[in-house]
């Protein structure tokens, strides 16, 4: 039937000129013309549905509506990279494969794209199942959302099997078109290109992930060696012969000398490639040495990632701000004249506390260099001094906090100064934030913006007013609808049965963290026990020491403290440890008695808090550092220094889901 191959001949017209755009980036004809051709197809299949394949490219611009995202099992394991930060740790790494296969090595390195990564399955050739990494096991199913990335071919060149891993991106001309449209609209903008890919690939709409423009690199195969291949190059070169996208910028390196080079190459140019880049990866080139070396539970031995050090920007510093914590800590911070860093615009940064603006000289109207501590928290590093006029003067804290005009102090032993105004609106303020955060009394949607309109409306001037909040109050407020202020009551209510120690921790007891509030709820099962305990009585118990016990005592003796605990006891709040007690475990249970476990990376289904209370419950102490009395570390995904530390020192490294296994009703011992 001439209209069938007609049809047929579009569909591969269409996704030869994708590939020369795309992937090629070698257009060999006008964007009209693609249209003309797409709208003639579109047609087509308007008069026969019944023709319509997935792999049309139709397909390409979304609307579908999706239920949910599906989990999907890797076959092979998606695992992460251990990291190198400086010309040592390559070298350490170099020594390591030289000492296990000899002096006969070539590395390949890539260029480590700043995005998401996922595996794309093709099936004789058509692009089958697309699925995120996950946690390196268990991924989800993103299959409708990756086939809106047009660099992604539906039909591979040859009738390959194969499951390919790449990263999928934002550009980034993509990313700024995109936050400027959401300014526009009066949405909150992206952070940075690699968020925003993720949240495009992890919308149910289609369409809203089409409309992102994505993009990907494709850098390895789950299995090389199924290609006839003898090295990653070759498996590289073999993926563009099969139509898919492989960054261009990568390079064979025989020595240490010229993996630096290639380094310092892209160190100095990454500002200029069209999309975002964090670091090198090194990977040993031969597939024989690669077997040879093997894996780590969590990472090839012949790969590692070496990242960019922390970018240092200049910018004016225009303000010094004071912001007073629930505790009626002082902490100044910069406001700065807006600045990229890293990939996300900056206006403000952490000035900790009085010392250190005067070990720094800092002043307002100095030119500062600012950097990301760990790409992520925005610092002050030095001061300019060159650009330094007499306009600068010599910072000179307050001596009065800023919102009740008390006298500000500094305690002895402190380099913090206080605010110990206990009706201090800004601490008042602050406490009622933390007493509805996740890790106390866990509230869902009274978030920082509500409590503040909640205090500022005078509705709540204490915790315990929360309990007695009206519909008809809450409906006033500024976008709370009905179906809203039902949620919010319900999940107020909700949290009256919470366990005494989220209650404890969501007091804000000083030196009260949440791991001692866990600690004496379970001790002392009561509020009231507990507020009766003298100095003695509470020092005898774990983990409590005598800073923590005078704090407690001094709370307690509080007569607005009384008044507070009667409230919320009139409110109908729980006041009682609802948890597993202490000789309710049974010995065998508590796998991890006594031993140091340390939480690293990001994980990907359990909230780090329910990680460390499980490991809690278990027996275990959670640290933040790896030393040689570290027990066991559990390692997320984008886990860096910590997990090397690890291996380094043979300590054992638990994945996630092994950690899992513990929860109850998981399958896991506790079941």
């Amino acid at each position: 039937m001439a209209e069938r191959k007609r049809y047929e001949e579009l569909k591969k017209q269409l996704e030869q000129l994708s590939y020369e755009y795309y992937v090629a980036d070698n257009p060999t004809a006008p964007d009209s013309l693609y249209d003309q051709l797409l709208h003639e197809l579109i047609g087509l299949e308007e008069k026969h549905p019944d023709w319509i394949t997935p792999d049309s490219p139709s397909q390409r611009v979304g609307g579908e509506v999706l239920a949910g995202f599906q989990k999907v099992a890797h076959e092979t394991p998606m695992l992460s990279l251990g990291n190198a930060f400086n010309e040592g740790d390559l070298a350490d790494f170099d020594r390591r494969v030289r000492d296990k296969v000899g002096d006969d090595v070539a590395y390949m390195c890539e260029l480590k794209i700043d995005g998401l990564a996922v595996s794309l399955q093709y099936e004789v050739g058509k692009y089958k199942r697309g699925a995120t990494r996950g946690d390196g096991t268990v991924g989800e199913d993103i299959t409708s959302n990756l086939r809106t990335i047009r660099s992604i071919p539906m039909n591979l060149q040859e009738p390959f099997t194969i499951e390919v891993r790449g990263e999928a991106f934002m550009p980034k001309q993509s990313f700024q078109n995109l936050n400027i449209k959401r300014e526009e609209e009066g949405l909150e903008v992206f952070a940075n290109p690699r968020n925003a890919a993720a949240g495009s690939l992890r919308q149910l709409d289609t369409k809203i992930a089409a409309s992102r423009n994505l993009d990907i690199f494709l850098y390895a195969v789950a299995d090389f060696g199924e290609m006839g291949v003898a090295t990653h190059s070759e498996g590289l070169a073999r993926l563009e012969k099969l139509g898919l996208k492989v960054n261009k910028e990568r390079r064979l390196c025989n020595s240490l000398e010229e993996i630096y080079a290639y380094i310092e190459e892209w160190t100095a140019g990454r500002q200029d490639l069209a999309y975002d880049i964090d670091g090198i990866v090194i990977k040993v080139d031969s597939l024989e040495q690669q077997a040879t070396l093997g894996f780590t539970a969590k990472s090839p031995r012949w790969s590692i990632a070496y990242k960019f050090p922390a970018e240092e920007v200049a910018t004016k510093l225009l303000d010094i701000e004071l912001n007073i914590g629930r505790t009626g800590v002082v902490t100044p911070t910069a406001v700065l004249e807006p600045v990229r860093v890293a990939g996300t615009t900056v206006g403000r940064a952490s000035l900790h506390n009085e010392d250190l603006i005067h070990e720094r000289d800092i002043r307002i109207g100095d030119t500062v260099l600012i950097k990301k501590a760990g790409d992520i928290i925005p610092e002050v590093i030095r001061v300019v001094e060159e650009d330094r006029t007499e306009a600068q003067q010599p910072y000179q804290m307050p001596t009065h906090c800023p919102t009740c005009e008390s006298e500000l102090v500094r305690l002895e032993g402190e380099v913090a100064l206080r605010c110990i105004n206990p009706k201090c609106p800004a601490q008042l303020k602050e406490g009622l934030i933390h007493f509805v955060s996740r890790t106390a009394m866990n509230i869902d949607g009274l978030g920082e913006k509500v409590v503040v309109q909640l205090f500022e409306q005078k509705l709540i001037t204490d915790v315990a007013d929360l309990f007695f909040l009206s519909g008809e109050k809450l409906v006033e407020l500024e976008r709370m609808g009905e179906k809203s202020v039902q949620n919010l009551l319900a999940s107020i209510d909700k949290s009256r049965s919470n366990s005494l120690e989220r209650l404890l921790f969501g007091l804000g007891i000083r030196h009260v963290g949440a791991k001692a509030a866990k600690v004496l709820a379970q001790h002392f099962e009561t509020m009231d026990a507990l507020r009766k305990a003298d100095q003695e009585a509470l020092i005898e118990v774990p983990d409590i020491g005598e800073k923590m016990a005078d704090s407690i005592v001094a709370y307690f003796e509080n007569e607005e403290v009384h008044d507070l605990l009667a409230k919320l006891e009139k409110a109908g709040v729980n006041m009682i440890y609802t948890g597993p007690k202490l000789e309710a475990i049974p010995e065998e249970a508590l796998v991890f008695a006594g031993q140091k476990i340390v939480l690293t990376g990001k994980l990907e289904h359990m909230k780090r808090e329910d990680a460390k209370a499980l490991i809690e419950s278990l027996g275990g102490n959670v640290t933040g550092s790896v030393s040689k009395n570290t027990a066991v570390v559990v390692a997320g995904s984008d886990a860096g220094s910590k997990l090397a530390k690890a291996e380094e020192l043979g300590i054992p490294v638990w994945s996630e889901q092994k950690l899992m296994e513990y929860l109850p009703n998981e399958g896991g011992q506790n079941k």
